[in-house]
């Protein structure tokens, strides 16, 4: 028995894996689980009985022949899908995350892993250039977090997009899949109404095992992915803040004086030559420098508004109120789409 169980000791360890994944996938701990069936005849080796017992914390059921288990299962799927099983569905998943390509060239995933189908999932993005009239909607499938190292599905385009300054027009894209497994992906522009679709009848075609292979090369790159995403992030902050910047200075610059308007300027500039370097440290150092030296200048220009003449506040009230009015887009994703030409 000990030969046996030092022969198979790798085998038995290797099954742990698959349970670690659907309980990470689920969003679940071994503790959480009430009750474990062991299934197959392997199953009545002491050592594997012992690994189960071990991981999950509790003893696993026995009352169930592990043979019969098997049997039992196929004979309840035979009987879902002839009909005579009526009040049992069985869920179909998506084996990989779906999303699209986003700023910075990463994946934003609509649809994770393991969502049971049929789902419809929507999310609303917005342009990355000023006076875009054209968006590149590229689908994809994976787990990475660049957006190249996932599985390309589709690409189209959505045209006729009102121009305006980025980040204002509402792209919404909506994935939808339906039972049989048939995924559809519909942009449009909130504005005009005009939508593009695409569907893509096989949203998989890959086998389990280089699914598998793509899960497991998600996990192994984790902390690469997850720098990579925060290094995007940083960077699509820091080229928010520039480009905010330089249109407010460029509303007010003519009441400020020469020495602070150049001043920002220089801040402006340091922080595109940061984004340009793809220096994530020095993108945070000059972006909290400009956010400084923008507190100094809109403290001078709200004592230069409060110095003027009574009639000129109203202006600024309502500045304030279409500000405000502005803040609902909070939830707005600023997405890498195609320029119009």
């Amino acid at each position: 028995r000990a030969k046996l169980e030092s022969m198979i000791d790798d085998l038995v360890q290797r099954t742990l894996e698959p349970c670690k994944k659907a309980l990470s996938d689920a969003g679940k701990t071994a503790a959480d689980i009430a009750e474990v069936v062991l299934v197959g005849g392997s199953t009545r080796i002491p050592v594997v009985q012992e690994t189960v017992s071990k991981f999950f914390g509790k003893e696993p059921h026995k009352g169930v022949n592990p043979d019969e288990v098997v049997a039992l299962g196929a004979a309840v799927q035979a009987g879902v899908l002839s009909g005579d099983v009526q009040d049992m569905v069985l869920l179909d998943v998506t084996p990989l995350s779906l999303g699209v390509e986003t700023l910075g060239g990463v994946m934003t995933a609509l649809i994770p892993r393991n969502t049971t189908i049929p789902t419809r999932k929507e999310e609303v993005f917005s342009t990355a250039e000023d006076s875009q009239t054209k968006v590149e909607i590229h689908v994809l499938q994976g787990e990475r977090a660049e957006a190249t190292n996932n599985r390309t599905l589709g690409r189209f385009h959505l045209e006729g997009i009102m121009p305006a300054p980025r980040g204002i027009p509402k792209i919404k894209v909506i994935f939808d899949i339906d039972a049989n497994g048939i995924l559809s992906v519909t942009a449009k522009d909130e504005a005009t109404g005009k939508d593009q679709k695409v569907t893509i009848t096989s949203n998989s075609g890959l086998s389990d095992d280089e699914i598998n292979k793509m899960v497991d090369d998600a996990a192994s790159h984790e902390e690469e992915d997850r720098k990579r995403r925060e290094q995007v992030e940083v960077r699509n902050k820091a080229d928010q803040l520039a480009y905010g910047v330089e249109k407010a200075l460029a509303e007010v610059k003519d009441k400020l004086p020469a020495e602070k308007v150049s001043e920002v300027e220089g801040k402006v500039k340091s922080l595109r030559e940061a984004i340009e370097a793809n220096d994530a440290a020095a993108m945070a150092s000059q972006s909290e420098a400009l956010e400084a030296a923008m507190k100094e200048i809109a403290e001078v220009a709200y004592s230069a508004a409060a110095s003027a003449p009574e009639g000129a506040t109203s202006e600024a009230g309502g500045a304030a109120r279409a500000d405000e009015a502005g803040k609902g887009d909070d939830d707005v994703i600023d997405a890498e789409f195609e320029e119009g030409d």
